[in-house]
């Protein structure tokens, strides 16, 4: 630390001001420290928190309030509480990168790691995190992440293939999908896989039939809606995630269509409420809770060797078959 603060030209104090996320520095002087100390290779040994409380865990999301989030902090808190960590839970309000405020409190915490969940860290938080000794595992990454940040997710191509395939070997040839926002990995990749399954089978895919939405209950109505008012509307709908699908079945009761008798309605993610809606869902089944103990686990309790193991974990999915999907109404 006194290296550094020469170096720069600072107090020692200051130094660790910056080392601790005090607000109390300028942006140009704590820039100049940051490069410092990742030059000089600097981290910090791990410390106990202060006062005896248990230690944190960050977990961040692109956005909270939802079911599907649900399932993730249960398994987050399952992991951590059998660790005897706390879990700090934030949001960064919708948007895939969580402000810079966001990191300076983070390392006032002093938390053991931070779990990112749908979203990525800008390099600059990143360096920051490490020069802190404070890992980082990101799971269900919503795009390519950099090579040595260790992920967690599922495998969303074969999902959007297996939803697809049970739908067109039902019968249907015009299989509409609704999904998530286009710039989010596990979107692409279950559209691709639905891109897959109408290859494989030899069906053409009309792409008027493919929308890209918010995961949200909101715009699967709103895509429902219009897919179904086409003059020569969907048989099926694949939707990117179980909120979506209830926007579709919404969207079809509007509409006079009966589910599963005038249109097949498949979801994504099997969230409990899949099998309590009317009729209850089809649905890709997700292991939401899985993939969130395996990545609190790999932070904190990493093994021997680690550095030598593949850094990204996909878990499986597999299709729940209920009675919202049924053969197309004959012509």
């Amino acid at each position: 630390m006194a290296a550094v603060a020469a170096e720069v030209g600072v107090s020692v104090p200051t130094v660790s001001k910056v080392l601790n996320g005090r607000p109390d520095v300028s942006p140009a002087t704590r820039a100049r420290v940051e490069i410092a100390l990742q030059r000089s290779g600097y981290r910090r040994r791990r410390q106990a928190q202060p006062g005896g409380t248990p230690p944190l865990l960050d977990l961040v999301f692109h956005e909270i309030g939802s079911a599907w989030a649900t399932e993730i902090i249960r398994g987050v808190e399952e992991a951590a509480s059998a660790a005897g960590v706390g879990v700090v839970l934030s949001a960064s309000g919708g948007h895939h990168h969580p402000g810079q405020g966001w990191v300076e409190r983070v390392l006032a915490r002093r938390p053991v790691g931070v779990i990112s969940v749908m979203s990525t860290l800008h390099p600059d938080q990143r360096r920051r995190l490490a020069s802190r000794s404070v890992p980082l595992v990101v799971l269900d990454t919503d795009g390519e992440p950099p090579p040595d940040v260790p992920t967690v997710g599922s495998s969303n191509w074969h999902g959007g293939l297996s939803a697809t395939r049970h739908l067109l070997e039902l019968g249907h040839r015009r299989v509409a999908v609704v999904t998530g926002p286009a710039d989010v990995l596990c979107s692409r990749a279950r559209v691709d896989g639905f891109r897959s399954a109408h290859d494989e089978s030899g069906v053409t895919l009309d792409p008027a039939l493919v929308r890209y939405g918010d995961f949200e209950v909101a715009g699967g109505h709103h895509h429902g809606r219009e897919l179904l008012s086409l003059p020569e509307r969907p048989t099926a709908v694949f939707a990117g995630s179980d909120m979506q699908a209830l926007g579709v079945l919404r969207a079809a009761r509007e509409l006079g269509l009966r589910v599963p008798a005038d249109l097949s309605v498949v979801g994504y993610d099997d969230l409990p409420l899949a099998a309590y809606v009317d009729p209850p869902l089809t649905t890709v089944h997700q292991p939401l809770r899985d993939m969130a103990v395996t990545a609190t686990r790999m932070l904190l309790d990493p093994q021997p060797g680690d550095d030598d193991r593949p850094r990204r974990v996909e878990l499986g999915t597999h299709l729940v078959v209920r009675d919202s999907t049924a053969p197309p109404p004959p012509r």
